[in-house]
């Protein structure tokens, strides 16, 4: 497995864990042997001194055994924890890099799921293997060799019973591990479900759709249950058909062994060693036989971690990145198209203009209209399927990730704010920004009343997803946050959706006089939120439908004047 590479720290620990096991499992091998001689010498000849010393031998065996189990334990525990928190940060910087594509088509839940679930079962897969992947085969074929030290007519039973063995664990661990994996992939499903249903419960409740949400859960899950079923049906036969075997072997070698110790060719405590080798044999196929399936479905866990982390994450950089010609448009269209997957429909076509450096860009259109997918390509979330699309002179595909982030400070449509603190979340922005620069930043949001109802003020705690703040408040902290940056181009992605018209209005006059005076791209539906912009693009089913200032369109674009007047509530005397 690949993910094994990322035991790198842990290798000597992985590698003493098994030697202190086999150790372990060598002395257990003589366990046997001191008990025949225990028998025949001791007991038979009624030599308590033998008996003593033989039983003392045995005791220092078990505590010898005992100290080598324990730190054989340590050594595998510390591995596998070690590999699994390695993977999980591995897991979180790759998903981290992943392009908007990429976990489009990855989806979220099953993502969180392979970080999770998957690890651990890869985790206990390890730790086990690590403890019984090479004991109990060098206990297995240990036991047979040492049967025929001790009675080589017997021992056929041995030659016969491990091979038998042997092929039904693989069969099982062949017909086993596609199970898993369709297991774990209907479980992704029921994730998927959970998650909807738990971030829509509002939504659901408002339209009564519980019922039916129910039974969609219940599909899914009876599905999960099925999946499971087969894969267990197939582990639940490894026990009885390992018992049925090894019990049929012990009994020809309960039933040889009493017609040679007849015969007096066998004695009595040969016998009693080949039957605790047959024993052995017996306990540690049955752990093998549980750790087959637990590796089954560690390996199954694993395939699908390496699915993640052989994902080139991310989109191509340049070997050698532009640097931007400020004095160059700060957004330029080229002919561009785009489509969400290859075979999808074209959610933008064809669409070029210009916005120079401190313009005022409106971008407006109805639900589904292409606007925040236009939005999105300007920082480069998406790659554009044709054309190109220019910051500040040069193609976004030649700059590095990192220099086309610091001159575009983006707002999205979901004000999403981080547990902490207000102050930790809009350092978001800048890290180094003192406590006067968010400030400003705050006021330019049009949130001081935000902070000022609130005791903690710059401290003011965050609960996960900024739920103990109102939609409208997270909006103006998401666009402080983004101010904070300073960047030299501001995407307001419907950032202003959940504000009154005079703070949206307070907003707007406080950007326009933003000293920096930066390129603002607003995406809104309604015309109120574009009409003062320099440069309003309409979108129309991802066609560029008119291009030009408010009078303009609401003169020459019936598409544009159809939004103004739906806004009016019919008028058409152009106050959008």
């Amino acid at each position: 497995m690949k993910i094994l590479q990322y035991m790198r720290g842990h290798r000597l620990r992985a590698l003493l864990a098994p030697l202190f096991k086999m150790a372990e499992a060598a002395l257990e091998l003589l366990v046997p042997l001191v008990v025949r001689d225990l028998i025949d010498r001791g007991i038979g000849k009624n030599d308590t001194a033998f008996i003593l010393r033989s039983a003392g031998l045995l005791a220092l065996f078990a505590v010898v055994g005992l100290a080598f189990s324990v730190t054989a334990q340590y050594f595998a525990a510390r591995s596998a924890v070690g590999l699994a928190a390695r993977l999980r940060s591995v897991l979180f910087r790759q998903v981290g890099r992943y392009s908007y594509a990429q976990i489009d088509v990855a989806g979220t839940s099953a993502l969180i799921t392979r970080m999770t679930g998957d690890v651990e079962r890869v985790q206990n897969g390890v730790n086990l293997a690590l403890r019984l992947l090479l004991r109990s085969p060098f206990v297995v074929f240990g036991a047979v060799i040492m049967a025929f030290t001790v009675d080589a007519g017997s021992a056929w039973t041995f030659a016969v019973t491990v091979p038998l063995l042997g092929l039904v664990v693989a069969c099982l661990m062949r017909a086993n591990m596609p199970l898993f994996r369709a297991a774990q992939q209907k479980l992704d499903s029921v994730l998927a479900a959970v998650r909807e249903n738990l971030n829509g419960a509002r939504v659901l409740r408002a339209f009564g759709k519980e019922a039916e949400e129910k039974r969609a859960f219940t599909e899914k899950n009876s599905a999960l249950t099925a999946a499971n079923r087969r894969a267990g049906a197939v582990s639940a036969l490894t026990n009885p058909l390992t018992y049925v075997i090894l019990n049929l072997g012990i009994a020809a070698l309960i039933c040889t062994g009493a017609v040679r110790v007849e015969r007096g060719v066998l004695t009595q405590g040969a016998v009693v060693a080949l039957y605790n080798y047959m024993s052995q044999i017996l306990a540690e196929l049955i752990k093998l036989a549980n750790l087959i399936v637990s590796i089954s479905r560690a390996m199954a866990s694993a395939k699908r971690i390496e699915e993640v982390l052989d994902v080139e994450a991310g989109l191509p950089a340049p070997e050698t990145a532009a640097a931007p010609d400020l004095s160059a448009p700060a957004v330029e269209f080229r002919n561009v198209s785009f489509s969400y997957g290859e075979n999808a429909a074209p959610s933008l076509e064809n669409i070029s203009f210009s916005a120079g450096a401190g313009t005022r860009l409106g971008i407006v259109g109805s639900t589904g209209a292409g606007k925040s997918t236009l939005a999105q390509l300007i920082p480069r979330f998406y790659d554009a399927s044709a054309g190109c699309v220019r910051v500040f002179g040069r193609d976004v595909r030649e700059y590095a990730p990192e220099t086309l982030r610091r001159l575009i400070s983006v707002v999205p449509q979901k004000a999403l704010l981080f547990s902490g603190t207000v102050r930790e979340n809009l350092r978001w922005g800048d890290p180094a920004a003192d406590d006067e620069t968010l400030l400003r930043a705050v006021k330019n949001a049009a949130a001081e009343d935000v902070l000022a109802g609130k005791p903690g003020g710059l401290d003011e705690p965050v609960l996960q997803g900024g739920k103990n703040f109102s939609g409208g408040q997270r909006q103006r902290l998401t666009i402080a946050r983004a101010l904070v940056k300073s960047a030299p181009i501001l995407i307001l992605d419907d950032a202003a959706s959940a504000l009154d018209y005079a703070t949206e209005r307070r907003l707007k006059e406080n950007l326009a006089a933003l000293p920096e005076k930066p390129c603002v791209i607003t995406v809104s539906q309604r015309a109120s939120g574009v009409r003062d912009c320099d440069l309003i693009l309409v979108l129309e089913d991802g066609v560029l439908s008119g291009i030009g200032s408010h009078e303009t369109l609401l003169r020459e674009n019936a598409v544009y004047a159809e939004i103004c007047r739906a806004a009016e509530g019919g008028s058409d005397d152009g106050k959008a």
